[in-house]
């Protein structure tokens, strides 16, 4: 029983392991996966030669620049690894499948508002001729994207809820999501306004899209409702498990709408001035050091009530992880857990990484971390009111602890 634990720790209590689940989910993800792979190759196929050029060139940049915000993530994480697969599948999600649902649904909701537009001079006249754009980006983007990019974080809790204990788990997977949105629209802002202007701004669309070291902007967005979603898995009143999900994609549409109708603040601004509307003309050609730095610190004004929420909510996670850890290992010293161990999980702190054998940094890493899933493990089998000592996982974890524990 234990062995069969350790090898498919992944999907214990997971829907997928029924087979008429699985079949459907596969099929219904398979869709998904074409539709998005047309929609970006319409996308890709559509670019001139020199701008496939220019975003290739932008997507390794944005690859590169995409490693801050996954080390902060993967630092965020310590206490319980994800495994790196799933990781990338929640990045993955974010940049190929988020970007592809919500792009016809922003595109429609253009021309939809271009029609208007068109047929209301007055408006193209006070706005300027990004009259529609500024129209559609406050109303269109934050949903679509929105709901397309907390699909991927309820997937992953609704079929593989083995790896989703707790609000940290769902600030991590949703933070992923949106730094993959953001790897990918990065590139395609940067080719696009080659596309129409003639300049490369990279700088530009680079320095402003990773403020905050990427932690900004759609990582922030998702990772509220991430948040609010993980902590329905801790409490025991049910309408909260309803009604904080719900509130988490309020707070991330909210947060994407208040960042997009800045530039139509701006604009009605210029108009009430009486000045003329803004033309097409090219970007000014910054740097990244300069767009980065006025980019951070423009979204830790207007960003500031949400980048406190998550501040909280990442402090009262880590306090929930350590509390779990110390509670729940307690009666296993002698057991899978050593007095010495257990006295350096009772003294563990909030930037702390604790481990065992510094000589063997690899092995005492996935003991630390065998040891916190345990905990994890037992706390929830605990809430639902069953005994730890039969469940499977349970066992399995056990056993890989003393298998490491050999090692070490």
């Amino acid at each position: 029983m234990a062995s069969y634990a350790r090898s498919d720790r992944l999907l214990m209590g997971s829907p997928l392991r029924r087979r008429g689940v699985c079949l459907v989910t596969s099929a219904v993800l398979l869709v998904v996966l074409a539709f998005a792979t047309l929609v970006h190759l319409g996308l890709i196929g559509g670019m001139r030669g020199d701008v496939m050029v220019v975003y290739l060139q932008a997507l390794v940049l944005s690859s590169l620049l995409a490693a801050m915000p996954l080390a902060v993530l993967w630092f965020l994480d310590r206490r319980e690894r994800e495994t790196p697969w799933l990781f990338a599948a929640a990045f993955l999600w974010g940049g190929c499948i988020a970007t592809a649902l919500a792009l016809p649904f922003n595109t429609a909701f253009f021309l939809f508002v271009d029609a208007i537009v068109a047929q209301e001079p007055a408006i193209r006249e006070m706005l300027g001729p990004d009259a529609a754009m500024l129209l559609a980006a406050p109303i269109s983007a934050p949903i679509a994207e929105e709901i397309a990019k907390a699909l991927g974080v309820l997937v992953l809790f609704a079929f593989l809820r083995a790896e989703f204990d707790n609000m940290r788990d769902g600030i991590v997977y949703g933070a992923l999501v949106g730094a993959g949105f953001n790897w990918f629209e990065a590139a395609l802002y940067v080719a696009q306004n080659y596309a129409e202007y003639g300049v490369a701004t990279y700088g530009l669309q680079l320095g402003a899209r990773y403020a905050l070291f990427g932690l900004g902007g759609h990582a922030m967005f998702t990772a509220m409702f991430g948040a609010l979603l993980g902590f329905a898995t801790q409490t025991q009143y049910r309408w909260l498990r309803v009604l904080a999900p719900l509130a988490g994609l309020m707070l991330a549409i909210m947060a994407h709408t208040l960042f997009n109708v800045l530039p139509l603040v701006a604009a009605l601004e210029t108009a009430a001035a009486g000045e003329p509307p803004a033309q097409n003309e090219p970007f000014p050609n910054m740097g990244f050091v300069e767009t980065f730095v006025s980019s951070s610190l423009l979204q830790l004004v207007i960003f500031l009530p949400f980048l406190l929420i998550l501040a909280i909510a990442l402090w009262r996670s880590g306090e929930w992880e350590r509390r779990v850890i110390r509670d729940e290992l307690a009666d296993e010293v002698g057991r899978t857990v050593s007095a010495d161990e257990y006295r350096d999980i009772v003294v563990d702190r909030m930037f702390r990484t604790r481990r065992i054998d510094r000589l063997r940094p690899r092995v005492s890493a996935a003991l630390v971390n065998a040891q916190h899933e345990l905990a994890f493990r037992k706390r929830r089998v605990r809430d639902a009111g069953e005994n730890p000592e039969h469940d499977p996982l349970i066992a399995g974890w056990r056993e890989e602890i003393g298998r490491l524990r050999e090692v070490v």
